[in-house]
């Protein structure tokens, strides 16, 4: 006669009781605490998503303008799809010094203690880092206009090519942040991440095409990742680009992102068993 009572009572209870954040909840907390990082940090996102881009396109056209292309309004065409993804690529890094920081500032063990989708942690990060991404690239782009650039596709080529870089940063971004839970201070991630990156921006086809080159260098300069995704980049705001190098493009999205995202995953969530 009791237990009609007493089952009541626990389903009662268990109706009341607040839900854990589910997977979309949890993501999204975290884009939010990444964006009030961001503003609390203003002055380093100046210079990250507006000044590095006007700077790194007005020093590589002038500079290399005229030798290799003859005049910097014909190198411009050539080389802002490049710079696009020189302006972004290196920023990615920051996906693995903030996840390490978290990490090295007992961040990380407080948010496993918490009822909420574990992964959300993660991947609201570099979600939320698309914004970052888009600024520098809205910013470059119009620097780019300013000295001639003319896309002969149009906005509908540049929006493309800005999705396209978005969403190749963020595989990109696996990477980093698969160091990040490896490294024990943000420094390490930043000096060995800047180690992988650099040579593989310079190594590619964003200043110089790959066609001018040693047939031995030019091989390697054509299987870099950076230089498949400048060359997608390139005919998608140019309208040449084809069905393989689109495929190509989003291809080595996809590879990384299957490649790094579980492992990465994998080592965040029992770092404390390691």
């Amino acid at each position: 006669m009791n237990s009609s009572p007493n089952l009541n009572e626990s389903m009662l209870l268990r109706r009341s009781a607040p839900r854990s954040p589910n997977s979309l909840t949890s993501t999204t907390i975290f884009m939010w605490r990444t964006w009030q990082n961001t503003k609390n940090n203003l002055f380093g996102f100046a210079m990250d998503a507006i000044l590095t881009p006007i700077m790194m396109l007005l020093l590589f056209n002038f500079l290399f303008g005229g030798a290799i292309a003859g005049s910097t309004e014909a190198y411009i065409q050539f080389l802002l799809p490049g710079i696009l993804v020189l302006t972004v690529v290196p920023m990615t890094v920051y996906s693995g010094t903030t996840l390490c920081q978290d990490i090295s500032k007992g961040v990380y063990n407080r948010f496993r203690t918490m009822p909420f989708w574990q992964p959300g942690s993660v991947l609201g990060p570099l979600i939320s880092d698309g914004l970052r991404y888009t600024i520098a690239l809205l910013v470059a782009c119009g620097t780019g206009l300013l000295l001639g650039f003319r896309p002969e596709d149009g906005i509908k080529g540049t929006l493309l090519a800005i999705l396209f870089i978005i969403f190749f940063s963020f595989s990109v971004s696996w990477i980093f942040s698969m160091i990040g839970t490896l490294a024990k201070r943000p420094e390490t991630v930043s000096g060995s991440s800047m180690m992988l990156v650099y040579p593989l921006l310079f190594a590619s086809n964003i200043l110089v095409d790959s066609s001018t080159m040693p047939k031995w260098i030019g091989f390697i300069v054509d299987i870099n990742p950076i230089s498949i995704a400048v060359t997608t980049v390139r005919g998608l705001m140019n309208g040449t680009a084809s069905t393989t190098d689109i495929a190509a493009g989003l291809g080595v999205c996809l590879l990384l992102i299957v490649m790094f995202a579980p492992i990465t995953l994998y080592l965040y969530l029992n770092k404390n068993n390691r």
